[in-house]
């Protein structure tokens, strides 16, 4: 039987003026809707208008009252307009879970949640609007803070927006037109300040990056993490346990995993679940061709596996 057809749903969420408008022009003028027919619902009008001129394959719905939005009307807009992709420029004050959760037809997708930020209101709205510009800043998978100055960029840094959603990307755009990723090896998604840093399971790749891409972070810090045992012959005093891990596909499997040494492993058994609490330290490994995290290890206990034993990248 034919596979029904899913639509991709990209959903832009933000207070007024934060820049959503312009995030989609953005994208328009990119090439986003060349090839596929777009339907484009706008949930609230701002100062800045769609560009005209990008507008040829998208066809722009309007509704102003969510309860409108509900699955028959926005599966009967997308048929009119004969759209295989939506995207949404949503409501600031609305949540976001209403709508993926009460108002998207079955056979639309969920694809990608932006969230868009004016740098210089942020602070305003973080604490006057605190549940609404949270709630769309966990579950955006990126997160785009316009109308950044240097200074600005330095505060945001320091509310470490890392704790509040550590898998989305994060970019300061700034007023003079360029454009600063969030993560310049001086935030970290972990709270480093904690005695002992606990790296939950479904955090493992995320803590993987961070420490293989910013190992300074972690000099001296405590870690705790869950890890299947690797003791490489070729390795001597030093051992790898660490996670599988799939970035794309079942086919795409990588074994992530940081040198570790200092500890008496004879005896535990090749590939069984431990538990590792070890002190990290940026040192010369020749594997790494170079200075990388290595774990002095403080102790190894069995544990049980994970409920998801892959991590998801």
């Amino acid at each position: 039987m034919a596979q029904d057809t899913i639509y991709p749903v990209y959903l832009i969420a933000g207070f007024l003026d934060s820049g959503k408008t312009s995030f989609i022009n953005g994208i328009l003028s990119d090439g986003f809707a060349m090839e596929d027919r777009t339907m484009l619902l706008c949930c609230e009008e701002g100062e800045v208008e769609y560009d005209p001129k990008l507008l040829r394959n998208v066809t722009v719905i309007t509704v102003d009252d969510q309860e409108d939005l509900t699955p028959e009307f926005l599966e009967r807009q997308r048929r009119k307009c004969r759209a295989e992709q939506i995207i949404v420029e949503f409501n600031g004050m609305w949540q976001i879970q209403d709508f993926y959760v009460n108002s998207m037809p079955q056979s639309w997708a969920l694809y990608q949640i932006i969230a868009t930020a004016d740098g210089t209101t942020f602070d305003m709205y973080a604490k006057n609007m605190a549940s609404l510009m949270m709630e769309k800043l966990r579950n955006a998978d990126m997160i785009l803070i316009n109308r950044c100055t240097d200074e600005l960029c330095a505060e945001l840094r320091k509310k470490n927006l890392r704790l509040v959603n550590r898998r989305a990307e994060i970019y300061l755009e700034k007023t003079d037109d360029t454009s600063e990723n969030y993560m310049d090896g001086t935030v970290s998604a972990f709270e480093l300040d904690q005695p002992e840093i606990r790296i939950s399971d479904e955090d493992y790749g995320l803590w993987y990056v961070e420490i293989m891409d910013n190992p300074q972070m972690y000099a001296g810090k405590t870690v705790v993490f869950r890890a299947i045992m690797c003791k490489p012959p070729k390795y001597g005093p030093y051992f790898t346990p660490g996670r599988f891990a799939m970035v794309c596909c079942a086919e795409d499997m990588s074994f992530l995993a940081v040198a570790c040494t200092g500890y008496d492993v004879s005896k535990i058994p090749e590939r069984a679940w431990v538990e590792v609490t070890a002190e990290a330290r940026v040192e010369h490994w020749d594997p790494y061709e170079g200075d990388g995290p290595v774990l002095h290890v403080k102790s190894i206990v069995p544990c049980r596996k994970p409920t998801e034993e892959v991590v998801q990248m």
